[in-house]
């Protein structure tokens, strides 16, 4: 299943129920700091929004809130997001670490651990 695309808000969201685990909508919004923290009913409509994307689900209802989950991994997220960004420079890895490598963003070591992640990569292809 492809994964739908996800606005800044709701990846904010989202990354409060990978943090804090199953929350209601006013804890959710809550977990936002005072000064940037959105209306209840920004928040609301933006989990019924990742409820319909499937992205999070309803697990049980306390009083009259009910509580959500999110119902996809933090990882497959970042895939997702990975794979969207990639896709402005046509799915090329190389102008984008060329651009890192020359905005100074991309160090020897970020190159080395890479280049770790592909041996063992590698291996586990091989095995």
């Amino acid at each position: 299943m492809r994964l739908p695309r996800f606005s800044k808000l709701e990846l904010q969201i989202l990354e409060v129920l990978w943090t804090c685990g199953p929350s209601a909508i006013r804890d959710i919004r809550d977990s936002f700091a005072a000064k940037s923290r959105p209306a209840y009913t920004t928040v609301q409509t933006m989990v019924y929004r990742l409820e319909g994307k499937k992205a999070l689900r309803r697990v049980c209802k306390t009083g009259n809130a009910h509580i959500f989950e999110a119902a996809i991994t933090r990882d497959a997220a970042k895939a997702r997001l990975v794979d969207e960004f990639l896709s402005l420079f046509g799915g090329r890895i190389q102008p984008v670490m060329a651009q890192l490598i020359e905005a100074g963003n991309l160090t020897a070591g970020d190159v080395a651990e890479a280049e770790k992640l592909l041996r063992d990569l590698a291996k586990k292809k091989d095995s």
